[in-house]
């Protein structure tokens, strides 16, 4: 199999975008703090696991489950909706009783391998082969892990201020990416 470099540099990108790991570091910090911990290793994995189990499974799941895509991304976009409210307005929406999931949820899912990951890699499968778009998904993985890995650097880099303004920037974005989620999935 030749491998398109193009078009592994494409698919990167389209899912850089979407995942926007550098984006999500306020987010993350702030579940770091509330949980106490967060495992970057094992938000990596779960994330790769779900991201490659939806690759390929995606639609069958979501069909025996009778549902669509468009109603998945919609459930989605109101995990995204919360979690951006919680960035902009400074308040805590998400309570999780087991802070020991907080690698896992929300990182791994929703933030990293959330609606809008998923329905992409069921939308970059009907334009790339499966190889570019694990390619894709691993390089993505990489620097998913480096964020998460150094954290506490990012943390101290930015300063307080720095992550609260980065916060409130980034929860608009993030509230701008669940409003076209939901937008483009409504049907209407």
């Amino acid at each position: 199999m030749d491998l398109n470099f193009k078009d592994i540099i494409t698919v990167s990108m389209i899912l850089f975008a979407v995942i926007d790991i550098i984006g999500s570091i306020p987010a993350i910090i702030q579940i770091r703090q509330q949980a106490g911990s967060i495992h970057p290793e094992k938000a990596t994995v779960v994330s790769f696991l779900i991201m490659l189990l939806f690759l390929f499974l995606g639609e069958s799941i979501l069909k025996f489950l009778g549902l669509d895509l468009s109603s998945f991304a919609i459930a989605g976009s109101f995990v995204l909706f919360f979690l951006s409210l919680e960035m902009i307005l400074g308040i805590k929406i998400y309570k999780d009783e087991l802070p020991a999931t907080a690698s896992i949820v929300p990182i791994a899912f929703p933030l990293i391998a959330g609606a809008g990951t998923m329905t992409t890699l069921l939308s970059l499968r009907a334009q790339y082969d499966s190889v570019t778009i694990i390619i894709g998904v691993i390089l993505n993985l990489v620097l998913v892990y480096l964020c998460l890995k150094n954290l506490r650097f990012l943390e101290n880099l930015l300063g307080p201020v720095g992550i609260g303004v980065v916060r409130k920037v980034f929860g608009f974005i993030l509230l701008a990416i669940a409003v076209k989620l939901f937008r483009s999935n409504l049907g209407v």
